[in-house]
């Protein structure tokens, strides 16, 4: 569990993903965004696809902010292949960190061999960068939740993460259902597509076992920090 009493502003910067994944993305969005992560402090940097890694990696050179992209968005249905290759083609472009949304029809038609095979593929594919896999919570039921998190355990996958961020986010009680899946293990939460107010339901997913937050609103949301702490939602700094 995050201690968030011992986090600076600085510090916090570490819990967020940044993403610039808007359909309208131009590069200027994409190199005010890379800014923006270092200025913050931010744990990543998001771009839609490999196709803006370049700029990404030119952008975020000499720091400690993981270069990252999607694979396969929104539904994750493409074939374990062409994930594969997309995670390869990431990795060459210099990304440091995927995240790949799980087939989420062979998981909800109990197809669990698929989805461990595309696993095990991405896994493979991303040669040891860090790993992370989309459940998109809002189409599936607790049992599936539960199922979609064992899969990623039973692989060794760096984080079960929450929703793309395209559609519905996840409620709290779907980050419990996945905390709970998760536990005992090495595998971390991750979640995306939070709602509104975005500073007050990203800091209280934290608090609820989440160790990443990615969202479009880093900024807004570090920015945030101190007012949260004001009403008491998070703790104060004791250093």
């Amino acid at each position: 569990m995050v201690d968030l009493s011992k986090m600076t502003k600085w510090d916090v910067g570490k819990l967020f993903d940044y993403a610039i994944l808007p359909k309208n993305t131009q590069e200027k969005n994409i190199r005010e965004g890379c800014k923006e992560a270092r200025a913050y402090n931010c744990a990543a940097f998001y771009s839609s696809s490999p196709y803006w890694t370049p700029v990404v990696v030119q952008e975020l050179a000499g720091s400690d902010i993981h270069i990252a992209t999607g694979i396969g968005f929104p539904f994750g249905s493409a074939p374990s292949p062409v994930k594969a290759l997309e995670t390869e083609l990431a990795v060459k472009a210099g990304c440091t960190c995927m995240d790949m949304v799980m087939n989420i029809g062979a998981l909800k038609d109990k197809k669990y061999d698929i989805v461990k095979k595309e696993l095990i593929d991405f896994k493979t594919a991303s040669g040891g960068r860090l790993t992370k896999v989309i459940l998109e919570v809002c189409f599936l039921t607790d049992d599936e939740i539960k199922a979609g998190c064992e899969l990623i355990k039973e692989i060794g996958v760096d984080y079960a993460k929450s929703s793309t961020g395209q559609f519905e986010g996840p409620t709290m009680e779907q980050i419990l259902v996945m905390r709970e899946a998760v536990k005992g293990s090495e595998v971390k939460l991750k979640v995306s597509g939070v709602k509104f107010p975005r500073p007050q339901n990203a800091y209280a997913f934290i608090l609820a076992g989440a160790e990443l937050i990615g969202t479009r609103s880093a900024p807004e949301i570090i920015n945030a920090l101190d007012q949260m702490r004001e009403i008491g939602l998070v703790p104060r700094y004791t250093g």
